[in-house]
């Protein structure tokens, strides 16, 4: 995916990283039959299959939204994820020759929540083009109606989130490493790529640990109702990012106690 108009430099790095994750969900899955030629359409939705999803092999998608053009698809994005999501209502068309792979939809997801990698990878795929058109929308925005979304900057010794404090997004980190702290103690590390901030906006409850930039870090920030509105329309997707944070709260348990060992002995 690609949105239209100029690209801050972050959102360029992010959209080369989501351009290569549908290959690695698709990887050692059978195409359902030869690659569909389309020459041109101006609605793909016609034409195309609805229990299939497709890779773009060659050519371009352009995406209109309430039939306003916002960003196109390439060689490498998935189409079809969209389907049964009825607003706001997006057109596909392309105006030159479209070679598309079709994978049977429920193979596809089938394949993807058989590897613990390849959930996190969706997840990844999932919030990173939701954070684009949030992103896209905060810049058209005039300044003083901005919504607090997108992308965020932070240098080295900076907190990213403040134990204590209200939980109104979930958070990645697209560039950078933060440590994390609770009541001044260090319990672990976020590395890149790495969804956090997560478990308080679940529970409601305030935030249990501070995360402190250990390096300049560019930082993904999803609303928590955006955030949790993708959760809802795929549990299994949920279900993948609990058993996520499941791991990291036994890890975190575990360097806690290491950490109160010397005081006990």
């Amino acid at each position: 995916m690609y949105l239209l108009g100029e690209q801050p430099a972050y959102a360029d790095q992010l959209i080369n990283r989501l351009q290569s994750i549908p290959t690695q969900l698709l990887e050692g899955l059978q195409p359902a039959g030869a690659a569909l030629q389309v020459e041109r359409s101006d609605d793909l939705a016609q034409i195309l299959p609805g229990n299939q999803l497709f890779l773009i092999e060659n050519g371009l998608l352009h995406a209109l939204v309430d039939e306003r053009p916002l960003f196109y698809l390439q060689e490498g994005d998935l189409v079809g994820l969209r389907q049964g999501i009825e607003l706001p209502s997006c057109r596909y068309a392309t105006e030159e020759p479209l070679s598309l792979i079709p994978f049977q939809r429920s193979d596809v997801f089938q394949h993807i929540y058989a590897s613990e990698q390849r959930q996190e990878l969706f997840i990844q795929y999932l919030v990173g083009h939701t954070a684009l058109l949030s992103d896209a929308l905060a810049r058209i925005k005039q300044p003083e109606i901005r919504p607090a979304t997108g992308f965020q900057h932070f240098a080295a010794g900076e907190e990213l989130i403040h134990q204590g404090d209200e939980a109104d997004h979930v958070f990645i980190i697209i560039e950078g490493h933060a440590e994390a702290y609770v009541d001044g103690h260090k319990v672990g590390d976020v590395q890149k790529d790495e969804i956090f901030g997560a478990m308080a906006v679940f529970t409601r409850e305030k935030r249990s640990a501070t995360v402190i930039a250990s390096e300049p870090c560019t930082v993904m920030v999803i609303p928590k109702e955006q955030f949790l509105s993708l959760m809802q329309s795929n549990p299994r997707i949920a279900h993948s990012l609990i058993e996520s944070m499941a791991r990291r709260i036994d890890l975190l348990n575990k360097e806690v106690t290491q950490l109160r060992l010397p005081r006990d002995a």
